[in-house]
């Protein structure tokens, strides 16, 4: 039985240790606490060719995203936010899943992790074989209608998108987190179509936008995972939007152990008895040669 007092485990730093330590430092705390909780963000997809928003220090790398009243106050919003997702969204629907994602799925195959709460879109953790998956911020392959809730798959909206606008077909520009895309231009001759089943509703990825609120039972569920739990594992997270802090928060006032795998600061390295800083996809590949069973 490995040594399960979490604060006797050091601080892992990618100058003094190579990826296959950091992965067994990993591995003993994995093994010291068997009902594992994870917390994903962007770091896991970057991999998957998914930019993220934030550098090591969780500053912005780029413009923040389309804000959520913003995009249902302005006409102009949507159609900025619409004519770029048509340019940038195949960075997502195209993206498959990492080492990462695969790294992450084997746990849960191997029960060793119990539920894993991700603040990404992309849907790939489903797609690399985790089943226990809550979806904090929704799933950008589908959209909806903000007036009579209707649903439809993206790819069909994109579709409608593209016949009503297709010179834009052949815009290129740098694919952004989230199926953005950094372009900017004049957007006011872009048709974004309202819902076929209201005819006045405005479509809008089924995601939490920034200045939105992650719907209350998703964070119930999430809160009762934590609880549930016997530790809290975040990766790829700088934790600096409070909708994923909160939980790190919650684990440390219960007196649940925290670890991280983050290139980089995170708003909660306080709290962390682990912290790895090694390349995730790299670190998460290496740790099952270090697990029992």
């Amino acid at each position: 039985m490995p040594y399960c007092d979490a604060s006797g485990i050091d601080a892992v730093t990618p100058e003094s240790h190579q990826v296959s330590q950091a992965a067994a430092a990993l591995a003993q705390f994995i093994s010291c606490h068997p009902r594992l909780v994870v917390l994903s963000g962007a770091g896991v997809s970057t991999d998957s060719g998914i930019p993220d928003y934030r550098d090591r220090g969780g500053a912005w790398k780029r413009p923040p995203p389309m804000n959520h009243q913003d995009f249902m106050a302005s006409h102009a919003a949507r159609q900025r936010y619409w004519a770029r997702a048509l340019v940038g969204f195949r960075a997502l629907s195209e993206a498959r899943p990492g080492a990462a994602h695969r790294g992450l799925a084997l746990l849960e195959r191997r029960g060793r992790l119990d539920t894993l709460i991700t603040q990404n879109v992309d849907g790939l953790h489903q797609r690399a074989g985790n089943r226990r998956v809550i979806d904090l911020h929704g799933r950008a392959e589908i959209v909806r209608c903000m007036s009579c809730d209707a649903r439809r798959m993206r790819h069909d909206l994109h579709a409608e998108l593209a016949a009503a606008n297709p010179d834009w077909l052949s815009v290129e520009a740098r694919v952004g987190p989230d199926g953005d895309a950094d372009l900017e231009r004049d957007f006011g001759d872009f048709e974004v179509p309202g819902c076929w089943r209201c005819g006045r509703g405005i479509w809008k990825p089924d995601v939490v936008f920034f200045g939105d609120q992650v719907p209350a039972e998703r964070v119930t569920a999430a809160r009762a995972a934590v609880s549930r739990g016997d530790a809290l594992l975040v990766v790829g997270s700088s934790l600096m939007v409070y909708s994923g802090y909160r939980f790190a928060r919650q684990a440390a006032a219960e007196g649940k152990p925290l670890a991280c795998l983050n290139l980089g600061h995170t708003r909660a390295d306080a709290l962390y008895a682990l912290k790895l800083e090694t390349p995730i996809g790299a670190t998460l590949e290496a740790l099952p040669e270090h697990l029992e069973g």
